[in-house]
């Protein structure tokens, strides 16, 4: 029996159909009571959440609902309703109105809830923290789907909430993760690595805008929601590895680079195309 699977397994992943198996296990995991957290954040970390079970997943790992299957939809109402009043709070002090986008609100919504926010607010909202975290959210309501757009607005904030403690904890290692940057790249790529170095642009890349948004805005929907699987869990290595397949990705157009600002536009206007496609980054490094 064992060889057998072993066969089956093998045979799945060379004909692209390895997350058969891994579905099963994580629907295994989810019939658990309660929901044992340490095994999903294994699971994240080993595999690709399907995307059926990632909103669900997700609120489980960011602490929006708890372990307890009995206890989760009373939790879900009562962020509801504390999301309805925040929402309420915001348009009765004129922060926002019927033409505000939904991420600006977001974003405001959980100012506030914080105790940070300030009476110009649009001010505030323009710090490269507060910049990549409304890119998360203008993100992650495409990665997000839910049939009722009320739950869907709901599932997003507290979703997003979750995020931003990830992200507030990683702005203090942002220093780290830019030097292993560095590191990993000078290993995988030698020649690409002295050439950034050379025209002074390695250490001028926007790696805070990068870690912060958790490449919300540069990698596509698609590939994003596997990245984030990794952060729901605190791995915040995974973006060091992302940051290097993004420069060794488009290595050979970033050889041709004479300068920063050269380098600069180059990976943006690449990945800006490869998000109006709806592709991702990918493909040879060489």
């Amino acid at each position: 029996m064992t060889d057998e699977r072993n066969f089956r397994s093998q045979y799945y992943e060379k004909v692209g159909f390895r997350s058969v198996e891994e579905k099963k296990s994580l629907e295994i995991l989810l019939k658990e009571r309660p929901l044992d957290k340490t095994k999903l954040k294994q699971f994240c970390l080993r595999f690709t959440v399907p995307a059926i079970y990632r909103n669900f997943l997700w609120k489980v790992l960011l602490d929006v609902v708890p372990v307890y299957a009995e206890s989760q939809g009373f939790i879900m109402a009562q962020r509801k309703a504390e999301f309805q009043d925040l929402q309420r709070a915001l348009r009765v002090t004129k922060i926002i109105d019927d033409f505000t986008k939904p991420h600006l609100i977001f974003l405001a919504m959980w100012l506030l809830r914080k105790r940070r926010a300030k009476v110009d607010m649009t001010a505030q909202l323009e710090s490269p923290l507060y910049r990549a975290m409304r890119k998360m959210a203008e993100t992650l309501w495409h990665v997000i789907d839910v049939d009722s757009e009320e739950e869907k607005l709901v599932d997003i904030y507290w979703i997003l909430s979750g995020f931003f403690v990830q992200v507030e904890k990683l702005q203090k290692e942002v220093g780290k993760l830019q030097d292993c940057t560095y590191a990993l790249l000078e290993k995988e790529d030698v020649e690409l690595y002295k050439h950034l170095v050379k025209i002074d642009a390695l250490y001028n890349l926007p790696y805070d805008v990068w870690f912060y948004s958790c490449f919300a805005g540069i990698i596509s929907n698609g590939s994003i929601a596997k990245i984030w699987d990794k952060i729901t869990v605190g791995a915040y290595r995974i973006l060091i590895f992302v940051a290097v397949v993004t420069l060794t990705t488009l290595r050979r157009l970033l050889l041709r680079c004479e300068s920063t600002d050269h380098v600069l536009d180059t990976i943006n206007n690449i990945l800006h195309f490869i998000l109006d496609n709806g592709g991702n980054v990918g493909g040879d490094s060489k």
